[in-house]
């Protein structure tokens, strides 16, 4: 039988190279073995609450931070308190990714997940760079809900072609990937483990609140909604095979949805607000949550 399969798929006794490559295409398809399925992962309620915790923290908290901590206590020539908490983020987010994978009943291509991480890191320090940037604008006034090149302070800037905003969808690629690897292992035979128990229903509200800050936020819409129907897509691949998703699975696509549901929702809402219309003129319209606290609330007091 292993002569038979090694004359069908020559690549597969090539060595390293090869068997990384396999690996990939089993990620990318999302094939998941009998014995893969058969051991159902318990739901990792401490990861996930922590996951959820530090997000909320570091990521969300990061601006309020900035604005309730009095400017003395942090100089503009000093690190900022939202760049301490984007640098506790930086470390804590891949800690429990690979912790997470960890976890995970199907074996994952290390390489690829490693990979992933250190482009993660990477994507995350830029973007630490860019925030801490965008903090002293604020304080030279720099107006939020106005695109980059309308802003009083940006037009004098030259050359012009400094001012190009930072294309922030490259920097979560390897996080959404991460998350979808793992997710492709998140299947069982037994569908009566396709539950999820009650800490797990608790924080899907919180977690899918923060993924809709993450994708408004972020401007990464169109990055959010293609994993998603690629999750989709699996969970109807998997069900011909009579395998289901397990609690962490069910948990992590909930999650999503509630997303997109509130993504759909913050749209409507400003649907027809035209200071905002202006700054997102794409046929993606998507605000973000602090161009509208920039117009609406901060400008009123």
């Amino acid at each position: 039988m292993e002569a038979a399969r090694r004359r069908q798929h020559p690549g597969a006794a090539g060595g390293p190279g090869a068997q990384l490559g396999a690996s990939f295409l089993q990620a990318r398809h999302g094939s998941v073995s009998p014995d893969e399925a058969a051991r159902a992962a318990p739901f990792h309620l401490d990861l996930w609450f922590y996951f959820t915790l530090q997000n909320w923290v570091l990521d969300f908290g990061r601006p309020i931070a900035m604005l309730v901590f009095p400017l003395e206590w942090f100089p503009l020539s000093k690190p900022s308190v939202g760049d301490y908490f984007h640098m506790a983020y930086n470390v804590i987010t891949p800690f429990l990714l690979l912790k997470l994978i960890e976890r995970s009943p199907r074996t994952l291509p290390r390489s690829i997940i490693y990979v992933s991480i250190i482009i993660f890191i990477m994507g995350a320090s830029i973007h630490l760079v860019g925030d801490s940037v965008n903090h002293r604008l604020l304080f030279s006034g720099y107006q939020h809900h106005l695109s980059v090149r309308e802003n009083p302070i940006i037009k004098n800037l030259k050359p012009e072609t400094l001012v190009r905003p930072l294309p922030a969808p490259c920097l979560y690629i390897p996080f959404f990937l991460i998350l979808f690897m793992y997710f492709s292992g998140c299947f069982t035979a037994s569908k009566a483990e396709s539950l999820m128990p009650g800490p797990a229903l608790l924080l899907v509200a919180p977690s899918g609140l923060y993924y809709w800050y993450l994708v408004t936020e972020g401007q990464i819409f169109i990055l959010f909604i293609f994993t998603f129907f690629a999750m989709l897509a699996l969970v109807l691949h998997q069900q011909r095979k009579r395998l289901f998703l397990d609690s962490n699975g069910l948990f992590l696509l909930s999650s999503f949805a509630l997303t997109l549901l509130l993504v759909a929702l913050w749209v409507a809402w400003l649907w027809n607000d035209p200071v905002l219309r202006k700054k997102y003129p794409g046929v993606i319209y998507v605000p973000e949550p602090w161009a509208f606290y920039t117009l609406h609330v901060s400008s009123r007091h």
